[in-house]
């Protein structure tokens, strides 16, 4: 590798660790924000806990952490220029972001069905605390999967500069980036499922 190459590698991942310090600080906030609501409405956020489902969050845990290992593979693979599998594991990847996504739609649509969405009657009238509780996973959780589907879109992106041979085994720093904010938009859900589906 070349010293210009170098600078450039480093540069772009000094950028990465940069742009992902803000999206640490975006969620961090509202981790705090859902903490001091919790300390406030702890019954209500019970309740509200009580009515999400456990197997939904569970199972897209699984499908989320499994999805980092696959593209964890995916540079690996690209290390030993083996662009074959690097294009299977972040194509596994995209399938698993799209599973992630089809079980929150299924999850959000039952709560909309009962009536429990932001603006309803039934989440006016509601207990104070419960609807806050609402507001925040609508809120949080919404905001998560719009990182998802960006996510899909930059992986899919990377997919493209694989096949057109703009990134190779000898300069992968933009799928080293890629999966680093996709370890991210792991790590956020991580997070979420216990704070919002396990509150006790």
């Amino acid at each position: 590798m070349t010293h210009e190459a170098l600078k450039d590698y480093t540069g772009a991942k000094m950028g990465m660790w940069l742009f992902l310090f803000t999206e640490i600080l975006l969620f961090g906030g509202l981790f705090v924000l859902f903490a001091v609501y919790l300390a406030r409405y702890p019954v209500g956020f019970h309740a509200g806990s009580l009515t999400l489902s456990v197997p939904f969050g569970a199972a897209n845990t699984v499908v989320l952490i499994t999805s980092s290992l696959t593209m964890a593979l995916a540079v690996s693979a690209i290390q030993y220029h083996d662009m074959k599998r690097t294009m299977l594991f972040l194509g596994l990847t995209v399938g698993f972001a799209g599973v992630f996504l089809v079980n929150k739609y299924f999850e959000w649509s039952a709560k909309i069905h009962h009536g429990i969405y932001p603006g309803s009657d039934l989440m006016t009238d509601m207990e104070h605390g419960k609807a806050v509780f609402y507001a925040m996973y609508y809120t949080m959780t919404g905001l998560h999967g719009l990182h998802v589907i960006i996510g899909m879109c930059v992986i899919g992106w990377v997919m493209w500069l694989v096949h057109v041979g703009k990134v190779t085994g000898d300069d992968f720093v933009t799928l080293e980036n890629a999966g680093l904010y996709w370890h991210l938009v792991d790590l956020v859900w991580i997070y979420l499922f216990p704070l919002f589906y396990l509150v006790t």
